[in-house]
């Protein structure tokens, strides 16, 4: 299996070279040559494995002989013993059609600890075997930062920085980044958007030689690793459909800001997952939601909501599905980005944009719609949901088929949101590992939102 450049200016990798590489070195991001695929019979042998043994069947397609069976096996079976539920990803059944996949069960109670936990131990295990220098880059809008800090900190030969935007994630999703105080973590406030943070990512990975010269590796889901490790949990959702006594196909509503966690969907249903329709919520920054259903791609100013997760504008793994709804032509992707970044604005024709619409229904979810969504789902099924959950849900009814069944991502704790719940007074008490987060000194240090100082205060924490 080799990976490409969406915009083919890059010879192709393998496995470990692309996860090394994160964003390609023409400005680009990583796909896989071939998308493997799954027929029937694949499907029925998988049905029944536990969830680490179908991750590993499905990286197993990705990786194939770059790391030996036994070895990709401990990685996935150490990355998910710190998980509070024996099935990692449980799904919960609300009423007949009704169906959520809980992805908050980690360590720092999100659903990107379940890709991170696994690219956390890959990146240790690529550091120990190939005596690599591993320093992380990343940025975040709320769940990435704390996810991939947990996932890498205190690990030998590896150095991690975290953006995220001051005053503008949950206190919880602050306090779990901040109140690390492990020499190998930095993290820098930057006084700015979640766009501004992801900005700086890509112009910092876009200085090839600055990219090179301090080893930086990527952690955001611009990492092509990410992307195949969430995929593995819609093929996990189905079969537990099936075991319900569902059969033939089923949809799913995922949350999204920055297109990685649907795009894992996307490339589960090329793979051949019998999926009817993946549905596209978002808050009130509805950029990806606008462009499915009127074809257009073009940023607006950021609005702070309930679920910040999501404040996003340019959602970074868009690129990837610009090249697959351009049929894998390098120079179509190139020329597309190209415009976007002189004009601000991609529009796709409408022989495209039907393409899109069979690929995705998407909705627009409001402040209000929101947090309604969340006393709806509490009173109705007597079960609490995040307001990026609720996103998702409030888009089902939006969108959805009455008579389908659909499984709605929950990609957060509520607790980790209890500003946004207290709200609607359904506010609970913390798990006792965020509770003790309270008491904890905290550790950060404010930026201004500039590319240059940003690779400054670098050059000082990586020496």
């Amino acid at each position: 299996m080799r990976y490409l450049s969406t915009r083919g200016h890059v010879a192709p990798v393998g496995f470990l070279d692309a996860v090394m590489m994160g964003m390609a070195d023409d400005g680009g991001l990583l796909v896989p040559e071939t998308i493997p695929q799954i027929d029937a019979a694949m499907l029925q042998r998988w049905k029944d494995l536990s969830y680490q043994d179908l991750t590993l069947e499905i990286l197993q397609c990705y990786v194939q002989d770059e790391i030996s069976r036994s070895d990709l096996r401990s990685l996935i079976n150490a990355s998910y013993t710190g998980f509070r539920h024996d099935e990692v990803v449980p799904v919960r059944q609300l009423d007949p059609t009704h169906f959520v996949l809980e992805l908050f069960h980690g360590p720092t109670f999100a659903f990107k600890d379940v890709a991170l936990q696994f690219l956390g131990n890959l990146y240790a295990y690529i550091a120990r075997t190939s005596q690599a220098q591993i320093n992380i880059l990343g940025a975040t809008s709320g769940d990435t930062g704390a996810s991939a800090i947990e996932g890498v900190r205190g690990k030998e030969g590896i150095r991690i920085c975290i953006l995220y935007p001051y005053g503008k994630v949950s206190k919880v999703q602050a306090l779990q980044m901040t109140t690390v105080n492990d020499a190998n973590v930095l993290n820098l406030a930057v006084e700015g958007s979640f766009d501004d943070c992801q900005r700086i990512i890509k112009d910092l990975f876009a200085d090839v030689s600055f990219k090179r010269s301090y080893h930086l590796r990527a952690v955001n889901s611009i990492n092509i690793a990410r992307i195949l490790v969430q995929s593995v949990y819609y093929f996990y959702a189905y079969f537990q459909l099936v075991k319900a006594g569902h059969r033939g196909s089923f949809e799913v509503s995922v949350p999204t800001g920055n297109f990685g966690d649907i795009f894992a969907g996307y490339l589960a249903r090329r793979m051949g997952l019998p999926m009817d329709k993946l549905i596209l919520a978002t808050n009130e920054n509805r950029i990806l939601e606008r462009f499915v259903n009127q074809g257009v791609y073009q940023p607006a100013e950021v609005r702070k909501t309930y679920s910040p997760s999501m404040d996003i504008q340019v959602a970074s793994n868009f690129e990837r599905y610009l090249y697959y709804l351009s049929e894998e032509n390098p120079e179509v992707v190139r020329e597309l980005m190209q415009r976007f970044h002189g004009e601000g604005r991609i529009e796709v024709d409408c022989h495209k944009r039907r393409q899109v619409q069979s690929d995705f229904a998407a909705a627009r979810v409001s402040n209000e719609t929101c947090l309604d969504t969340i006393v709806d789902y509490h009173e109705r099924y007597g079960y609490l949901i995040d307001p990026h959950t609720a996103c998702a849900a409030a888009a089902v009814e939006a969108v959805g088929s009455e008579r389908t069944p659909t499984v709605i991502l929950s990609t957060a704790h509520p607790a980790k949101f209890n500003e946004a719940l207290a709200l609607r007074n359904l506010a609970g008490p913390y798990p006792r590992e965020i509770e003790a987060l309270f008491s904890k000194p905290k550790f950060e240090k404010r930026m201004a939102a500039s590319s240059e100082e940003i690779q400054r205060e670098l050059i000082h924490f990586l020496g």
